[in-house]
């Protein structure tokens, strides 16, 4: 009764310990044990069946072989001999090998083992003496792991007497339950994702394309160039302004306010640019006259970029030439209203 209230005490400290921090399965790890086996004895032997409580410590080779020594007393055993109803007494120490089935992790683990027990009773015949055998051992089971390091245990074992007695060669099998814990292994090695190593890029003509895909090797310094290396061609991009005068007259008409104000979007667009806005006029009047009115026509149209649409002023020339640089015939009305005009132009590349 005394190793029954034991045993029940290991099982409630292993079960505590599973908490513990350094438990682990697989290689070097150290397992401990307590079973609790019912034993059924040969036929030929004058002893009724019993009970095997003990107790083991293994030691994992590696992540499937252990390497385990147990011990265990036989309980409720009785003899048949002469005497009749004789208590037996007695032990059982094993050294026995296992080998485990799957890899170290929770759940189902099976297992066989084989190895070597040495087996004493007493009170087995009428003459007191006690009686030894050396046994060989031959078993299969489950282990079920909760955690990484708590287990419970289903075993069938099989002995078989290597000495001869006079009522032969005894064989005899017991089936076991058993709880366990085991520590001092190494976790499982996680999983290493190597990242892949960026390939070196030689860029000879430093334009920022790797030689392995540069089209276009050997480009000049300070060139812009696209995805394969290779020349981004600029493309020029421009803007004109046209706004047209009535006769004598400097006022900018408010038909024209879209048109002056596009040129300073574009200039807005392009910080980097600049413009001359140039006045004209029709030939008639005094030449004189005319220049000086060319003049005012352009510093209308600069004050509306400037005023109206937040256009720098050191951006913007304006200048006046008359009536020098016709685009139209002065003989006739409608080519008079053509000359008076004021004009500008500005350009830029656009990649």
């Amino acid at each position: 009764m005394k190793l029954r209230n034991t045993l029940g005490s290991v099982f409630g400290a292993m079960i505590a310990f599973t908490a513990a921090d350094g438990f682990a399965q697989g290689q070097n790890s150290v397992e401990v044990e307590a079973f609790a086996k019912r034993y059924f004895t040969d036929s030929a032997r004058d002893i009724k069946n019993g009970n095997l409580y003990g107790g083991s410590i293994g030691y994992f080779l590696s992540n499937d072989v252990e390497l385990a020594l147990s011990y265990g007393e036989y309980h409720d055993i009785r003899g048949t001999y002469e005497r009749g109803n004789t208590k037996v007494h007695g032990s059982l120490a094993s050294l026995d090998a296992l080998y485990h089935f799957g890899t170290p992790s929770l759940g189902l683990r099976p297992y066989i083992s084989a190895g070597v027990g040495h087996q004493s009773l007493t009170n087995v015949h009428d003459d007191d003496k006690r009686q030894s055998l050396t046994m060989a051992n031959i078993g299969a089971g489950l282990k079920y792991y909760f955690t990484e390091s708590f287990y419970a245990k289903t075993s069938l074992d099989g002995q078989y007497s290597m000495e001869k007695r006079d009522n032969g060669q005894q064989g005899e099998w017991m089936a076991g339950l058993g709880l366990g814990m085991n520590f001092g292994g190494g976790k499982a090695a996680p999983v290493v994702t190597l990242e892949p190593v960026a390939e070196l890029c030689m860029n000879a003509d430093n334009d920022g394309v790797c030689d392995n895909i540069d089209k276009c090797p050997g480009t000049p310094a300070n060139v812009t160039v696209d995805g394969n290396g290779c020349n981004v061609v600029a493309e020029v991009v421009r803007v004109e302004l046209d706004v047209k005068f009535d006769f004598d007259k400097a006022q900018v008409k408010q038909n024209s306010y879209a048109d002056i104000k596009s040129l300073a979007d574009f200039m807005k667009q392009y910080p980097s640019t600049r413009t001359t806005v140039e006045g004209h006029t029709d030939s008639v009047g005094p030449e004189a006259y005319n220049q000086k009115l060319s003049e005012r026509r352009a510093s209308a149209v600069r004050e509306v970029l400037v005023s109206e649409y937040g256009v720098e002023g050191g951006r913007i020339d304006a200048v006046g030439y008359g009536e020098t640089r016709p685009i139209a015939d002065n003989g006739s009305a409608d080519g008079r209203a053509i000359n008076r005009r004021v004009e500008a132009q500005v350009e830029s590349h656009a990649q």
